[in-house]
This record gives structure tokens, C-alpha cells and sequence, in this order.
């Protein structure tokens, strides 16, 4: 059968709004040099969640987790990387692959937060007087950490949010990481979105506005710590630098509509009055 038919035979679109405007970023899973063992040069832990984290929300922040021995000696590491800066950005998109001296790749996963709410270092440069808005992306960011260490370390506390990880065995390295459905994603058809508003696994129509307009069928396949709203979409760009530099540009305006399946879009549907 015919998609587009099927779609307009059993699904309505329902747009979805709570009073936001809409926004649509995008994110994409870095590749980050790494090994399971420190050494000098791997010597930044890539964390799994202690338990602690899961019993208290919200634990400790971010400066607490790094400045503390609160996670020494307890075999929480899953690996190790070599820089600082990567890894606080693989913390912002949660998942990851980590390129080994061997050759191979150990993928990670989202396994859960410290429970302190995402605070965006960009908008913080920005409040500072640092970067315009238009030029804040996240190479900007980046270069400016490395280039301002004691600043840039600072900086990286300004957001208290800290992500912990699980090792993702499931899934090939060709393939997509797992999104919140545990299933791979797609770049360009995956949106994270906010499950509060859009049902997981919902077919969505975007219509995102900007320097690079897209219409497109996409599908709620994951989530995000900053992703919160009726109206708010990341899209999924890939694996590597190339998709990071793509999803790093968007931050654009535009509209999304949840296809639900007909008998729930009219269920919705506000009573007559009588």
C-alpha cells in the first residue's frame, strides 16, 4: 500500500501546543577517543550511575560528582577518555561510541541523570557578553573551553546536570544508537521529543522553518534532558564530527503535528456543549 495513503486513511494530525513557541535543534552521536583502562592520556571516567543517584533526585551536582572522590575506587568506570570537553558534550547528546586503541568501538547509552536540572552553557556565554546569540554553536563552545581552561572548567560547572552511562552491547557499530524505544535511530526520521506531549513511537509531521526549511514524516523515538515541551523536537543527524557540526547549526522555528491514529485524535476532541 501506498504510505502517504495509509497515513491520510487512519491517522489525523493533532497539533499538540502548551503555550511555548516551537524550537527544533538537532543532536547526533559523537565519537569520542577512548580506552578501558587510564592512562595520561585517557584519563577522564566515562561514569554508569551509582545507586545513589537513583535513590536520590536530586543528587549530588556536577562540581560535586568531579571536585569530590565521591565515584573513586568503586569500579564505576566503563572507559576512559582523552578529553574533557567531548565528554561533557557526550553527556548533552547520551549516548555515544568511543573509539578504542584496538580498533573496536564501545557504544554507551543514556542510563540516567543526577536529577539537577540542564542549564545550556551557550546561553550562559551569551549572558556574559561573550558570543552574539547567532554565534553560539557547539565548536564555538568548545574552542573557548579549550582556549580558557580555568574559565572554561568554570564554565562546564555552570550546568549542574550530570548524565550517567551503561554500555550498549545490542547494537552494531553501523548501525544507529538506541533511542528511548530501545530501538536503533535513524538520521534525518528520528526526533527526540518531550513524552509528556508526544506519545513514543508516534509518527510526526515537521515543518521546521529556517536557513535549511524541512518537511518531513518523522518518528518520536527518544527523549532528552532538554527537551521539554509540546513544541520542542531534536532531530537525529548521525554518528561522528560531520553530523555534530550539522546538528550543532539548527535552532530554528517552525511546527510539528502528532499523527494519531483516528479514533484517538477525535477522542481528544473537546465535548460539544449542549
Amino acid at each position: 500500500p501506498d504510505p502517504k495513503q495509509f497515513f491520510e486513511l487512519f491517522f489525523r494530525p493533532v497539533l499538540i501546543e502548551d503555550g511555548q513557541e516551537a524550537l527544533f535543534t538537532g543532536y547526533f552521536e559523537p565519537e569520542l577517543e577512548g580506552d578501558l583502562y587510564p592512562s595520561d592520556r585517557y584519563r577522564y571516567p566515562v561514569y554508569a550511575m551509582p545507586s545513589e543517584a537513583e535513590s536520590n533526585n536530586p543528587w549530588l551536582t556536577r562540581r560535586d560528582i568531579l571536585d569530590t572522590d565521591v565515584m573513586k575506587n568503586r569500579g564505576l568506570e566503563i572507559a576512559y577518555v582523552d578529553d574533557p570537553v567531548e565528554l561533557f558534550f557526550l553527556q548533552i547528546q547520551g549516548s555515544g561510541r568511543i573509539h578504542l586503541p584496538s580498533g573496536k568501538y564501545l557504544r554507551v547509552g543514556y542510563r540516567g541523570a543526577n536529577g539537577h536540572p540542564y542549564r545550556s552553557i551557550g546561553v550562559e556565554l551569551v549572558r556574559r557578553g561573550i558570543y552574539d546569540v547567532h554565534q553560539v554553536s557547539a565548536d564555538v563552545i568548545k574552542n573557548w573551553v579549550r582556549r580558557n581552561p580555568a574559565d572554561g572548567r568554570e564554565l562546564l560547572y555552570h550546568n549542574p546536570s550530570y548524565v550517567f552511562f551503561r554500555e550498549v552491547n545490542q547494537v552494531p557499530a553501523d548501525q544507529g544508537p538506541l533511542g528511548a524505544m530501545n530501538r536503533s535511530v535513524t538520521p534525518l526520521r528520528t526526533i527526540a521529543v518531550d513524552p509528556k506531549f508526544v506519545p513514543l513511537g508516534a509518527p510526526v509531521w515537521i515543518e521546521k522553518a529556517g536557513a535549511d526549511p524541512l518537511h518531513r514524516l518523522m518518528i518520536g523515538q527518544d527523549t532528552g534532558s532538554a527537551i521539554k515541551g509540546a513544541q520542542r523536537a531534536d532531530v537525529f543527524f548521525g554518528t561522528g564530527d560531520g553530523a555534530g557540526r550539522a546538528a550543532g547549526k539548527l535552532r530554528d522555528p517552525g511546527r510539528m503535528m502528532v499523527l494519531m491514529p483516528i479514533q484517538r485524535a477525535y477522542g481528544l476532541l473537546p465535548e460539544p456543549l449542549e
